[in-house]
């Protein structure tokens, strides 16, 4: 059976046929949130519900790099290296600073408690970005079960100030976030509210000087499945979790192709020595595969 389905012939290009799809490590329970660390030669992810924070390395293999984490999500690396995490349990964005101590980004708006902070970005202006959908105060299940006192917005914190400002208010549940190459376009994963049947898709935003979005509309609809976290390669396509494995989708939203992986996908990222490695957060298990692209 192929590891790949080649949708337009121009991913015939993007994969490498010799290159296998290979489990690192398997035996989680959700993980998600995975996050190279270039200059530490590891991959850090989430296994959400046993409230740890994983470490892999192809030197030493599998580790506990943080337990308890605070039920921790998406992670992401600001522009000094430093890891920046959401947390379902402290509702919160916290940085881990170089001495290991936790600086919070962000932990509530207009007086209120966040909800449950999913997956975030940080843009090369330094400001941090993230989706708070209520997923981690719905059940005990990757978090603390809790009352929602705000809607499922997505934010922008300040690097100078602080100040937070709602960027999308109008998704029913924004999951995966991230900027093109140039940072002139937003892509937003809206998964839906829990329980409900609502549509999911991504949409694409224009990103003014001032940080400012417009425009919204529906940049793709994955099938099967839904887009729950993805990343961009340097030719803005853009790399998604879908149901059947990772989907790889043109900056005019078509479906290229896809990399099939045996469990149902959450969340990738670019890395290895060329970030030509692609790293896939699979419901129970981490899978890598080598691909003829680069991550941004």
């Amino acid at each position: 059976m192929s590891q790949y389905d080649i949708v337009d012939p121009a991913f015939g290009e993007y994969v490498l046929f010799n290159s296998h799809l290979k489990q690192l490590a398997t035996g989680f329970d959700w993980v998600e949130g995975p996050v190279w660390f270039g200059d530490a030669n590891c991959l850090l992810f989430s296994d959400i519900p046993n409230n740890r924070i994983m470490r892999w390395s192809p030197d030493t293999g599998i580790s506990t790099y943080r337990e308890p984490s605070n039920f921790s999500n998406g992670h992401t690396r600001d522009r000094q290296g430093r890891l920046v995490s959401c947390e379902h349990g402290g509702r919160r964005v916290t940085r881990t600073e170089y001495d290991g101590t936790i600086t919070v980004i962000a932990d509530g708006f207009d007086g209120k408690p966040l909800n449950s902070p999913n997956d975030v970005v940080v843009k090369s202006d330094g400001s941090v970005w993230f989706t708070d959908p209520h997923y981690g105060i719905k059940t005990n299940y990757e978090g603390h079960k809790s009352e929602q006192e705000l809607p499922c917005n997505l934010y922008r914190v300040d690097p100078e100030t602080g100040d937070m400002r709602v960027m999308v208010d109008d998704a029913n549940c924004p999951n995966g976030l991230a900027f093109s190459p140039d940072e002139s376009r937003l892509y937003v994963a809206d998964t839906g509210r829990m329980f409900s049947d609502d549509k999911k898709h991504m949409r694409v935003f224009d990103v003014a000087d001032d940080g400012s979005l417009s425009g919204g509309d529906v940049f793709h609809v994955v099938s099967p499945g839904a887009s729950d976290g993805f990343r961009l390669d340097t030719d803005g396509n853009v790399w998604t979790s879908a149901g059947d494995g990772v989907h790889c989708i043109s900056p005019d939203g078509d479906l290229l192709g896809k990399v099939l992986v045996p469990e149902l996908v959450s969340n990738v990222c670019f890395g290895g020595r060329a970030k030509q490695q692609l790293f896939i957060t699979a419901t129970t298990s981490v899978y890598v595969i080598s691909l003829n692209r680069q991550g941004v």
